[in-house]
């Protein structure tokens, strides 16, 4: 497969993810200021943005019209909603040969409807906006799951989804170790998760913190989990380089992915939540060591695009 289709593949994954993951961490975060109207709100925005690792302004107090400015409307900046599905769809309409024309369609769509939907969100609240991304993001992995081949095409797509996805699951957990260990904030992260439900079929009504964090880094069914979605990441490697090694790992994507899974897959569930902020922070140098060497190898025209850093010491 040429590079360039390999990267674009790579990058609508990435993107599309982010877009969601984006919209569900702006809804646990809008939903957690409601059920708080005391809390510091320039402090919580300054928190958020901090966690996504955006840029923050210094010379004013900040509010949730400039968090969902800058982290949802802005279309010039790809770690935005609307800027993630800007330049996922730039990179489909490069492929359009390799992807199916249901897969196109529907980011054309999602690119088009979004200034109709900041308009709308602008009357009728944000939610309509992060619910609108939320389900065209669900209704493209769909149309991916059925309307493409499992081959290498597939492959960088469901590698880069994996990639981000593991990130922004650190991410999401993230929010909750810089606020207090109420039940309403843990049950919120499970929600921005989409792993409310599952979690409730698994351990019933009882949202113990260790429990939500197990659920979320450790379990090997939920697919949202960090657990499974470095497991999918290293099957798409180990499928797209095929080995027949007998000692030792050469890929350098594949090792750093292949550790953390196994320090996460062995770890020690009854300190897991104590030494959360260092699982959080091994998580994204891991993905961020993994990118880079996944550009270095099959995209070496390009430079990695990453999040910004997170200082993971913890609230």
């Amino acid at each position: 497969m040429l590079s360039r289709i390999a990267e674009s593949l790579f990058w609508i994954g990435r993107y599309i993810e982010r877009a969601d993951d984006t919209a569900r961490i702006l809804d646990a975060f809008l939903g957690r200021l409601l059920e708080d109207p005391w809390a510091d709100e320039d402090g919580a925005c300054r928190s958020l943005m901090s966690i996504l690792g955006a840029p923050i302004p210094q010379d004013r107090r900040l509010t949730t019209g400039d968090v969902l400015e800058l982290l949802a409307f802005d279309a010039e900046d790809p770690s935005a909603i609307s800027g993630a599905i800007v330049a996922a769809r730039d990179n489909a309409r490069g492929v359009r040969e390799t992807i199916s024309s249901e897969m196109w369609e529907c980011l054309n769509v999602t690119w088009h409807t979004l200034a109709s939907r900041r308009v709308a969100a602008e009357r009728l609240g944000p939610t309509v906006f992060l619910s609108y991304v939320r389900e065209r993001a669900a209704v493209l992995a769909g149309l991916a799951e059925s309307t493409m081949s499992r081959d290498d095409g597939w492959r960088f797509l469901v590698l880069g989804r994996s990639l981000e996805r593991v990130d922004m699951t650190a991410r999401l957990l993230s929010i909750q170790t810089h606020t207090s260990d109420e039940v309403t904030g843990w049950r919120t992260v499970l929600r921005s998760c989409g792993a409310d439900e599952a979690f409730l079929r698994t351990h019933g009504g009882t949202f113990d913190p260790q429990r939500v964090t197990e659920f979320l880094l450790l379990d090997r069914l939920f697919p949202r989990s960090a657990l499974h979605a470095l497991g999918t990441a290293e099957q798409c490697l180990i499928d797209l380089a095929p080995t027949t090694e007998r000692a030792g790992v050469t890929d350098a994507a594949r090792r750093p992915i292949g550790q953390i899974r196994t320090r996460l897959e062995y770890a020690d569930t009854t300190t897991l939540l104590a030494e959360l902020p260092q699982h959080l922070g091994a998580l994204q140098q891991t993905c961020a060591t993994a990118s880079a060497a996944i550009t270095a190898r099959y995209f070496p025209q390009s430079t990695p695009v990453t999040w910004g850093t997170v200082a993971w010491g913890g609230s």
